[in-house]
């Protein structure tokens, strides 16, 4: 279990208590990439007696298993089923081998979930493409729309598998409108709920990101990072010569050039952008997805006299990467140019936990020491205070303005998870905090932690009374405390805090869904003294 999958479970925790699809109660922040994660874990939590960790760890690792059978009974039919035809799982085997599938599985992210519905379209698509159908042409229309709710980065699968579906069930321009309009409306319903809930068009994860930016140089870092400890392009280079192989000898038809050419389209696809963004800080998360995209159509191969020998490579390879290749940095993270980071996220959190299967976030030894000085901290205080963490001074209380309590950490997840509903939990890079996620970035942070709004403006912005008595107690100057006050209250600052805090009434969601694209571009630099101008 990650700190990652942890945020989500926080979220999860609101809605079951009823406080809505959100981190901390009174403020509405989209802290979850995956909105269908989220809701199939609401269903499952309702079951009595198991906490949410486990039942993240064990559906992600279900759907992850049914996601990969399904992706293998379709390429099993793509190959043909005659009774003299012998199929070998090639693509399967790179997919089992590969640690990080392995390790994202059960992190409780949504891998699991990525898995399940990129195989289940592909065997949808597969089936349709037959003489053997499963249900009406708009029903494979719905799951193909649900890619941007699985992640909104999918939204690149989906748009290929709806072209692959139109090609493979064309019958004229009339007849695309059903499942045009079927693959789009779940989608475009539930980004509307965002725009007028969250008053953003993206998840408030794409914003921390900034999952616009170009980064070629840390993306390409990345792309190698995943690539060079398995020598991946040993199994790759094997399944493509086995595929080619097997259509070069044989009489290639439409339903054949739209089942192969849409995944590895996708899947090239998805890998661009992964790059273009400059990946992740995570080992191979983000690449996981085009990797398995690009394997569809190889996942089970059919074994000839000109396929025998890229098959047992893939084979032997699969065995040596399973047992043997691994990160050069088994410990924590690999430097990218002195700057970035990649961590090996599996090896962090066990290091962290001092545990080698953490799973509960109790199991966390860091966490747990962190949440009991935090309940310290809250039970010493009579009345709502803000609560920031230094190393040198530990946890200072100031009086919160607001009436909530309010604890800044940087890791969010496992706290998020061990103290009360109630008590706002923040980050400084904007995980679950809407201040720090419209600030500018930090040139040279690891990917995903580009954004930097220190305790600084927590305080500055939810303590009560006059800064200069803030600043008496010796943490933070008086001038940089109104310079961030001055900024806060510039009025497109002020209205994207009124977006997320304000009551929400059917004027409020009106207000924050016809404003959301503007507040979405809302950017103020991180640096007090330059950001006080109300541009």
């Amino acid at each position: 279990m990650s700190d990652d999958g942890l945020i989500v479970l926080r979220t999860v925790r609101q809605i079951l208590a009823g406080n809505g699809p959100v981190f901390n109660v009174g403020e509405r922040v989209e802290a979850n990439t995956s909105t269908l994660w989220t809701a199939v874990l609401v269903l499952v939590g309702w079951v009595p007696g198991a906490s949410l960790e486990w039942i993240a760890v064990i559906v992600g690792l279900v759907f992850s298993a049914c996601g990969l059978l399904l992706a293998l009974d379709g390429a099993r039919r793509l190959a043909g089923r005659d009774a003299s035809t012998f199929v070998f799982p090639a693509g399967a085997l790179v997919v089992l081998a590969l640690p990080p599938f392995r390790d994202f599985a059960t992190s409780g992210l949504e891998t699991g979930l990525i898995s399940l519905w990129l195989g289940g379209t592909w065997w949808l698509l597969v089936r349709r493409g037959s003489e053997q159908p499963i249900g009406p042409v708009w029903s494979t229309a719905v799951v193909i729309g649900l890619g941007p709710l699985v992640r909104p980065d999918l939204a690149l699968f989906s748009l290929a598998a709806m072209v692959g579906l139109l090609v493979l069930t064309w019958q004229g321009w009339r007849h695309t409108l059903i499942p045009v309009a079927a693959a789009v409306v779940l989608p475009v319903l539930y980004q509307v709920f965002r725009m007028g809930y969250y008053g953003l068009i993206t998840p408030n994860t794409a914003l921390v990101k900034e999952a616009s930016e170009a980064l070629w140089d840390s993306g390409w870092a990345y792309f190698d990072d995943f690539v060079d400890p398995y020598f991946l392009w040993i199994p790759v280079a094997a399944c493509l010569l086995a595929g080619f192989t097997l259509l070069w000898r044989k009489t290639v038809s439409r339903r054949v050039v739209v089942l192969v050419a849409m995944p590895v389209v996708a899947g090239v696809v998805l890998a661009a952008y992964v790059v273009r963004v400059g990946g992740d800080f995570m080992h191979g998360r983000m690449l996981l997805p085009a990797t398995f995209c690009m394997l569809l159509p190889v996942m089970a191969i059919r074994v000839t006299k000109l396929t025998f020998m890229p098959v047992l490579v893939v084979a032997v390879w699969a065995v040596i990467a399973g047992g043997w290749l691994r990160t050069p940095y088994a410990g924590l993270e690999e430097p990218i140019d002195d700057r970035e980071v990649i961590a090996d996220e599996r090896a962090a959190y066990v290091a962290a936990s001092g545990t080698e299967y953490p799973i509960l976030a109790g199991n966390f030894r860091l966490f747990v020491e962190m949440a009991d000085d935090a309940r310290k901290q809250l039970a010493a205080q009579k009345t709502a205070a803000v609560h920031v963490y230094t190393p040198s001074a530990g946890w200072v209380a100031y009086p919160s303005a607001n009436g909530r309590d309010v604890l800044a950490y940087f890791n969010i997840g496992g706290p998020g998870m061990l103290l009360p509903l109630d008590v706002w939990v923040h980050d400084p890079i904007g995980l679950a905090n809407p201040v720090a996620a419209h600030s500018t970035t930090i040139s040279g942070r690891r990917i995903g932690h580009s954004k930097f709004a220190g305790s600084n403006w927590e305080v500055a912005g939810l303590a009560g009374g006059p800064a200069e008595e803030l600043a008496a107690r010796g943490q933070y100057k008086q001038d940089n405390l109104d310079a961030i006050r001055r900024t806060l209250g510039c009025p497109r600052t002020k209205e994207m805090l009124d977006s997320v805090r304000a009551p929400l009434t059917f004027e409020r969601f009106w207000e924050n869904l016809i404003h959301s694209v503007g507040r979405s571009g809302l950017r103020y630099d991180r640096t007090p003294e330059k950001a006080q101008t109300c541009g």
